[in-house]
């Protein structure tokens, strides 16, 4: 039986306010829902994503920080949630100081990566939540991630931020993490009726073909509520549009893993055929 390893996916975007928090703890809520062993990393020092989950991001014993600058190991550090239904590595104010520490480390664009290695055979999936910046925080994500989903609202300065990002996800795959790829592009708060947001959608599957996600998370009043109760969507309204949209999404994430998986199933088992066979 081969050992299951988790996808490990960075949730990005150096513009704030296009639903990358709320797509972090609704696709981790969901994908737990489906049986999946879910880990939230919270990178973002706001601390979003731990409230949202219902862990109260002032009252943890040890945070991101504690693992990233103190060596903290994440299996002691991270915090199950009941109410959400996967783990926790709690994100809070003290991610500011570990900017400026991480600056005078050594290795410091691989410290999460190393950290996470203990936890790959402990989960199915590992989310992490992302500054809204291109820091060294966002970095460590990046090198730890094998792929990195990126939400965006279909606006005008919406395609210029990505290319952004785009270009930062291409040096770090050729300067330090060889396997990270754009996972995919999810299209949030959308509104149908906009022509400018259609337009931007239509430019985003001209551009990046089936990157782009099937599913639509619409602007959708229970998703606003949750986080303020300390609940991902599904737990706090799970007959919902926003919580029916993360089902959705969670769905496709496990058939294109599987598709994948499948592929890279069979390519091996044809290298080792080659090889038997002397060629």
């Amino acid at each position: 039986m081969v050992e299951t390893k988790a996808q490990v996916f960075a949730v990005a975007n150096q513009k704030g306010g296009v639903g990358k928090t709320t797509t972090t703890i609704n696709l981790a809520a969901s994908l737990a829902a489906t049986q999946r062993k879910v880990l939230l990393v919270d990178l973002d020092a706001q601390g979003n994503a731990t409230m949202g989950s219902g862990v109260n991001k002032k009252g943890v014993a040890h945070s991101a920080y504690h693992v990233l600058i103190d060596g903290v190991a994440v299996a002691e550090a991270m915090i199950g949630s009941d109410s959400a239904g996967y783990h926790v590595l709690a994100g809070n104010s003290d991610l500011t100081a570990a900017e400026v520490s991480l600056m005078t480390q050594d290795l410091r664009e691989t410290r999460l990566k190393t950290a996470l290695v203990p936890m790959l055979g402990q989960f199915d999936y590992i989310l992490i939540d992302c500054p809204p910046a291109l820091n060294i925080l966002t970095l460590n994500a990046l090198v730890a991630a094998d792929g990195v989903i990126v939400p965006m609202q279909c606006e005008y300065y919406a395609l210029e931020g990505l290319s952004a990002l785009m270009e930062t996800v291409e040096n770090v795959r050729r300067g330090l993490n060889p396997r990270l790829q754009i996972k995919g592009l999810l299209r949030t708060m959308f509104d149908p009726r906009n022509n400018l947001a259609n337009e931007v959608s239509d430019q985003l599957i001209s551009h990046f073909g089936d990157k782009v996600y099937r599913t639509i998370v619409p602007r959708n009043v229970r998703l606003a509520e949750a986080p303020s109760h300390g609940l991902p969507v599904m737990k706090y309204d799970k007959s919902s549009r926003g919580a029916i949209c993360y089902l959705a999404l969670a769905g496709e994430i496990l058939r294109r893993d599987a598709k994948e998986r499948s592929a890279a199933h069979s390519r091996q088992h044809e290298t080792k055929t080659k090889e038997a066979n002397g060629n």
